[in-house]
């Protein structure tokens, strides 16, 4: 069986507003969204005030410590009087003057390498200019100067980590409303989601340089954002039926099948060569066990990862989309009155018995709304949040938050 696949399933795109390619974004694991922090105008509110460096923020009360101590001038004294020197005449001579600089901004530029000096601070914890400029590149908007007031790139940058730190500190409320079982069934989910076997999910997670407990604290942050993201964001977020109407209608083409697909997944109970009734017997027996236990509900990929003789078991006998003229005749006769979502019985191949699951069938016309409803319903939601999460941070967490940028 050959798998072509074609191209990817027709269903609604969502189109993010003002989210280029190499935008900046501040992602929320499981929020569905993300912030567009490049977009000239995503954090109007860090605007600077002439002649000053403080953010304009009229009810923001600087807190102990907000002001970063690397922006006070060091303190310059004079050489202490030299004890022979004052013998020696009626009077000590007033002491040598000492160059002093003529602002706070210059004594921190004389004494602070550029990638050290400290651009930007959020309650007291400073932003550096090499933070700004790896936080840049790692986005695709590499900067190319130390001059951050004549470049754009650099302050949208420091903005965009403006309301990173913004987001890290609000998320803190909610460090003791994730349980350890939350964290176990989104691991599961992980896990579950790329058809591994908890050995496998290990061994990977290893090999990539993770440790399970780092693993388990990442997992837990993650919630933690998706349960802020949600009580302050998604769960004020309505869509209307008129709006998910209004959607379908306006984008009738992303909804349209050209060509019949079906998705296949499978458990391959292996023959040898010219077996013997006995074999043959015993496979076909195989091959009624492993399809009676997912007819009961087991995970059907759980059973291709155990019983399955083909390569594909440590996908969880995922084979991808085909059209109708590339599925063996056997097979396809086989699936093809299935419903989504139902196992074929054993067939009888070259190869063995399969065990054939219809995951999906796309069939040639335009998808009811009725399928595609909860979809772009979903879809409208996520791009409604990734809109007012970036209102909130701007109407609602810079008031909460002292907010210094500094070039």
């Amino acid at each position: 069986m050959q798998n072509r696949r074609s191209s990817s399933r027709a269903g609604a795109r969502c189109a993010r507003s003002g989210v280029g390619v190499a935008a900046m974004v501040i992602v929320l694991a499981l929020s569905g969204c993300a912030v567009d922090l490049l977009n000239p105008h995503a954090f109007d509110m860090f605007k600077t005030i002439p002649g000053s460096a403080e953010v304009a923020a009229p009810t923001a009360v600087p807190s102990p410590g907000a002001v970063n101590p690397s922006r006070t001038a060091k303190e310059t004294f004079p050489e202490p009087p030299d004890p022979v020197a004052e013998a020696k005449m009626d009077e000590p001579p007033p002491p040598a003057p000492v160059d002093q600089p003529e602002s706070a901004d210059e004594a921190m530029e004389e004494s602070t390498p550029a990638v050290d000096r400290v651009v930007a601070s959020v309650d007291g914890d400073p932003i550096t200019m090499q933070e700004v400029k790896d936080f840049a590149s790692q986005h695709g908007q590499p900067i190319d100067t130390d001059d951050f007031g004549s470049s754009a790139t650099a302050r949208m940058a420091v903005k965009a980590l403006i309301g990173q730190k913004l987001l890290e500190q609000e998320v803190k409320k909610y460090d003791d409303k994730v349980d350890e079982d939350q964290v176990d069934k989104y691991i599961l989910q992980i896990r579950t989601e790329k058809h591994l076997s908890d050995a496998e999910f290990r061994a990977q997670l290893q090999a990539s340089g993770m440790s399970y407990d780092d693993l388990r604290k990442r997992a837990r942050l993650d919630l933690e954002k998706a349960m802020m993201i949600e009580q302050e964001v998604r769960a004020k977020i309505n869509v209307s039926d008129a709006e998910i109407k209004t959607y379908y209608d306006a984008h009738k083409d992303d909804f349209t099948i050209t060509k019949e697909r079906l998705k296949l997944a499978q458990v391959l109970i292996a023959l040898p060569p010219n077996p013997t009734p006995a074999q043959v017997s015993a496979a076909q027996k195989k091959a009624a066990m492993v399809r009676a236990r997912a007819l009961k509900g087991d995970d059907f990929g759980d059973l291709a990862r155990v019983y399955s003789d083909d390569d594909s078991k440590s996908n969880g006998g995922e084979l991808g989309w085909f059209a109708p003229g590339d599925i063996n005749d056997s097979i396809l006769a086989g699936v093809k009155s299935l419903k989504p979502g139902e196992v074929s019985a054993p067939i009888r191949t070259n190869h063995g018995f399969h065990l054939v699951k219809l995951e999906e069938h796309e069939v040639p016309g335009v998808v009811p709304l009725s399928e595609v409803k909860p979809q772009i319903r979903a879809q409208l939601t996520d791009q409604q949040t990734s809109e007012q999460l970036e209102k909130w941070v701007e109407s609602d967490l810079v008031k909460q938050h002292y907010v210094e940028t500094m070039y």
